[in-house]
């Protein structure tokens, strides 16, 4: 299997990196069908990539064999942001294998950090939704998921081009991140009705880049943390958090 390595990873602070367990358990606690993830924001800058990537380190730690597809085609942040070093020539990625050119083994890549995989975007692509209208994503995924316990998709905004829409088709569930007064209420909505429209159930929202001051208190950690960070209790249904904002909401309620 052809090998790649991580030169650096984005860093987490001990109460991150407690969040991210928290999301992780809540996630394989979402059933036995819910295997393809879509990742996925309303606008560029949210922080989905890093999220992706936070995710895939803390299943692997955990024990699961986990994969993440770079699936953001037209403006990939993995490969910069992790300084990403094949050992393979003339690496493939996802765009060649949409394309038709290479098989599921020759863009699958073992990391150096075990039991974590990824499939790296390979060229970056101007008309990437004539890829994504094939069935060869959707043939991708399902072949992931036969060999590994959790596929992340990390997919563009939904907010920016209907890529993610597209993707989400083929994908189990859609976790929303979800930028700190970044996004408007009224973009979340539609790009959550525009998931929905694609058949995929959105399971959950990470509120990102929250700033704090001090966690000191354990009632503020809980409190601020756990409800405003990670919205608390992503798998309520569609119908009952039309956005992530009014289960953020609901969240504070119940403390």
């Amino acid at each position: 299997m052809n090998k790649l390595e991580f030169m650096k990873y984005p860093p987490l602070d001990y109460a991150g990196a407690e969040a991210i367990n928290t999301l992780c358990v809540n996630l394989s606690f979402a059933g036995d069908n819910m295997r393809k993830i879509l990742v996925t924001s309303c606008q560029p800058g949210e922080g989905k990539s890093y999220i992706s990537l936070q995710l895939l380190r803390n299943f692997a730690r955990l024990g699961t064999q986990a994969v993440l597809v770079d699936a953001d085609l037209r403006k990939s942040m993995l490969m910069a942001r992790c300084g990403i070093k094949s050992s393979a020539q003339g690496s493939k990625g996802l765009a060649h294998y949409l394309a038709g050119k290479c098989g599921t083994s020759e863009v699958l890549y073992e990391t150096n950090i075990p039991r974590a995989y990824l499939v790296p975007v390979g060229q970056e692509i101007e008309n990437s939704l004539s890829l994504l209208t094939g069935s060869r994503m959707s043939i991708l995924l399902n072949e992931l998921a036969k060999n590994f316990e959790i596929v992340l998709v990390d997919a563009p905004p939904v907010g920016v081009i209907v890529d993610a829409a597209e993707i989400a088709k083929s994908c189990d569930g859609a976790l929303f991140v979800v930028g700190y007064n970044k996004a408007r209420h009224g973009e979340l909505r539609m790009a959550k009705e525009q998931i929905d429209r694609a058949g995929c159930p959105v399971i959950g929202s990470v509120l990102n880049n929250v700033a704090f001051d001090s966690l000191s208190s354990r009632k503020y950690y809980y409190k601020s943390y756990y409800n405003s960070h990670y919205s608390y209790g992503y798998y309520k249904s569609s119908k009952n958090s039309a956005t992530p904002a009014k289960a953020a909401s609901q969240s504070e309620k119940k403390v």
